[in-house]
């Protein structure tokens, strides 16, 4: 029977060790350079850059259209008073409204056009945003039928500057 003996040897363990030696500080090693992580840190600065004055724009705008979207209690009570009446109401408190913001962001209706039927929400841009300017759709009704009112959204007062803050159909003039 044979055996298979296994005879360490000296030579062949110091041999094993400074090929490890070599290996490890060698420039084998796979890694990145200080070059290649201070692009990627360049890289994702300039991403950041762009992205927060994007989603600062949208943050206001959401806000914005929260008030526009508030506006749709003002819009029925105005429409049925139309529709009920035939004419349009006096003022927002007739057609069963109070002059209160639907939200944190408006604080309510201002410049109502009884002849029209029209108004203007009164964005409150100091809670929006202290460094924004003057934001003030206006809400203006059309009758198609007799029994059907439109609602359409204009940048009312609106300064140019500021018409990337509200919504896409608010930005007609």
């Amino acid at each position: 029977m044979n055996k298979i003996i296994n005879v360490w040897k000296p030579e062949d363990e110091r041999h094993r060790n400074l090929k490890m030696y070599h290996s490890n500080h060698g420039r084998s090693i796979k890694g990145f350079t200080l070059i290649e992580l201070m692009i990627t840190i360049g890289v994702l600065g300039v991403l950041v850059a762009m992205a927060v004055p994007a989603y600062k724009d949208y943050t206001i705008r959401s806000k914005i259209a929260e008030c526009i979207n508030g506006a749709a209690v003002a819009k029925v009570g105005i429409s049925e008073y139309r529709q009920s009446l035939g004419a349009w109401p006096p003022n927002v408190e007739d057609a069963g409204l109070t002059n209160a913001g639907s939200s944190h962001y408006c604080t309510g209706y201002i410049d109502y056009q009884d002849a029209s039927g029209q108004f203007t929400i009164d964005v409150n841009e100091g809670v929006i945003n202290p460094i924004l300017g003057e934001v003030a759709p206006y809400m203006i009704p059309t009758e198609v039928s007799s029994n059907m009112i439109n609602w359409d959204c204009t940048r009312g007062t609106t300064p140019p500057e500021n018409l990337r803050y509200l919504p896409s159909n608010c930005r007609d003039s």
